[in-house]
C-alpha cells in the first residue's frame, strides 16, 4: 500500500464532481452502484474561523491531557481546513502533521456494520441470522440477530471496564476476541431489540460471525466491502501483532496514569505500539485524517450501498439514552446527531470522532494523542467544531444551503471544560 504524505479531501470530492467514484460489489458482482461525493470548494476556510477552530481543539487538547490532535473540517461551500497541532509528546519538538495516522477507536464500528450489509446486499448473509448460527459458545443468544449485533440492540453488556486495566498494563497481548467480549457477555442483559446499549462486545461477535460466513479475515473483509470500494489506501484492521498505527508516521499514543483524586500529568504512558487485536471489529481500525473525513462523508451518505437496497441502514435509530436528548439517536454502528451521522470512541492512547451531513457533505473528524478522558471529549470537540463550521459563509459564487444543528459551539465548549482530567502531584519520593 503506498503512503501519499498529504492527500487533501477536496482534491479528490473537487474532481468527483463530474466524475462518480464507481464502487462495484466485489461478492458475486452482482450489484453495481455509483457514488458521486458533493463538490467541494478548493479553497482554505476563512481566517476568522480556522482561529476559532484552532482555538477549540487547543482548548480541547489542555482538557484531554494531549500533547498533539489532527483535525479535519471540510465545509462543500466554502472551504476545508485540516491540520495536526502541538507535538508527538510532552517535550518532544516533534511537531503532529495532517499525515500521521492513528487509531479511529470506534468508527470500526461503522465498517462492521458496512461489511455485514454489504453480505446481505449481495445474498450472503441474513440480517436476521441468530448469532448463534456463525458464532459458537452463545447459545444463549439465540433470540439476538446480527442486525441486533450492528444496531446497539442485543441487550449485552460491555468489555471495556474489565479489560480495560489489560489494554493499558499489557497493550501488546493478543486477544481471541470471544474472550475480550465475554467480559461484556457475562454482564446483566437486557431485553434486545427494544433498547439501544453501547456494547463493544456486540461488534465483537459480529466480527467473528461474518467471518465465519464468509471465510475471510476480518481486515480482507474490511478491505473488500470499505476501504478498497472507497478508495481509502491508508485505512486497515492490522494484524493481531503488536505494532503503531499504519501508514508511518503514526501519531503518537498515550494515557496518565491515575493518582489517588486524579492524573499523574507529568508522566505519560506511551501505547502507540500495540496489537490491534484488543479492537478488532469494535476498534481495531487505523487510518489517517483524510481517509476518515472521506469515510465518514461516503458512510453518512449510505455511499457504499446501491439505491435499490431494501432495508435502509439509519432510517429507524433509537435514543442513545431515555433521560437523552431526543437528537440524540444510534444505530446501524453509527450514532445520528441531528442529521449528522458519524461515531466517536476511545482506545489505548487515542480518541477519535468523525460526523458528517449527508444532505450537504459537510463534515468534521478529530484525534486527540490521549484517552485518558475516553471518549467525551473528542466527541465534543467535533461538535463544537462542527457548530463552529457551520456558520462560515459561502465563499464567492457559492450558496449556503439551510443547515443547522442542534446545539451551540459554546454548549460544547463549556462541557469539554467540565470533563478536563485532574492532574494530582506525586508523592514525594
Amino acid at each position: 500500500m503506498q503512503h501519499r504524505s498529504s492527500r487533501r479531501l477536496r482534491a479528490v470530492v473537487g474532481a468527483a464532481a463530474a466524475l462518480a467514484l464507481i464502487l462495484t460489489g466485489c461478492s458475486g458482482g452482482e450489484s453495481t452502484f455509483s457514488y458521486t461525493p458533493p463538490e467541494q470548494v478548493d479553497a482554505k476556510l476563512p481566517k476568522e474561523t480556522v482561529d476559532q477552530l484552532q482555538t477549540a481543539v487547543q482548548e480541547a487538547m489542555t482538557s484531554a491531557g494531549a500533547s498533539g490532535a489532527i483535525v479535519g473540517v471540510w465545509v462543500p461551500w466554502s472551504g476545508t481546513w485540516v491540520e495536526g497541532i502541538g507535538t508527538q509528546g510532552a517535550g518532544s519538538d516533534t511537531k503532529v502533521t495532517a499525515d500521521m495516522s492513528f487509531r479511529v477507536a470506534d468508527v470500526t464500528r461503522l465498517m462492521t456494520c458496512d461489511v455485514l450489509y454489504g453480505m446481505a446486499d449481495a445474498g450472503e448473509i441474513e440480517l436476521d441470522a441468530p448469532v448463534p448460527k456463525y458464532v459458537s459458545g452463545v447459545a444463549d443468544l439465540k433470540d439476538v440477530t446480527l442486525l441486533d449485533l450492528c444496531n446497539g440492540t442485543a441487550g449485552i453488556g460491555s468489555s471495556e471496564a474489565a479489560a480495560k486495566g489489560y489494554w493499558l498494563n499489557t497493550p501488546g497481548r493478543e486477544w481471541q476476541p470471544l474472550q475480550l467480549a465475554s467480559h461484556g457477555l457475562g454482564q446483566a442483559r437486557t431485553e434486545p431489540h427494544t433498547t439501544f446499549r453501547d456494547s463493544d462486545a456486540g461488534y465483537l461477535l459480529l466480527g467473528l460471525a461474518l467471518e465465519r460466513a464468509s471465510g475471510m479475515d476480518a481486515a480482507s473483509l474490511i478491505e473488500q466491502y470499505v476501504t478498497e470500494p472507497l478508495g481509502l489506501e491508508n485505512t486497515s484492521l492490522p494484524s493481531s501483532a503488536p505494532a503503531e498505527p499504519k501508514p508511518s508516521p503514526a501519531l503518537s499514543g498515550s494515557y496518565l496514569p491515575a493518582l489517588q483524586g486524579g492524573y499523574n500529568c507529568t508522566a505519560p504512558v506511551d501505547v502507540t505500539k500495540m496489537s490491534s487485536s484488543a479492537g478488532f471489529t469494535d476498534s481495531g481500525v487505523t487510518s489517517t485524517i483524510e481517509d476518515l473525513g472521506r469515510y465518514v462523508q461516503a458512510e453518512a451518505a449510505q455511499g457504499l450501498r446501491g439505491e435499490k437496497a431494501e432495508k435502509k441502514r439509519f432510517d429507524a435509530p433509537l435514543k442513545v439514552a431515555a433521560d437523552g436528548a431526543s437528537w440524540f439517536q444510534a444505530t446501524g454502528g453509527a450514532y445520528i446527531v441531528g442529521s449528522m451521522v458519524g461515531q466517536h470512541g476511545w482506545t489505548p492512547g487515542y480518541a477519535t470522532a468523525a460526523y458528517s451531513d449527508p444532505a450537504t457533505g459537510f463534515t468534521v473528524a478529530v484525534t486527540l494523542n490521549n484517552s485518558t478522558s475516553g471518549s467525551l471529549i473528542a466527541r465534543d470537540l467535533a461538535w463544537e467544531l462542527a457548530a463552529i463550521a457551520s456558520k462560515v459563509p459561502a465563499a464567492e459564487g457559492q450558496k449556503a444551503p439551510e443547515f443547522a444543528l442542534p446545539f451551540t459551539a459554546e454548549q460544547y465548549k463549556t462541557e469539554i471544560a467540565k470533563s478536563a482530567v485532574v492532574c494530582v502531584a506525586p508523592p514525594a519520593k
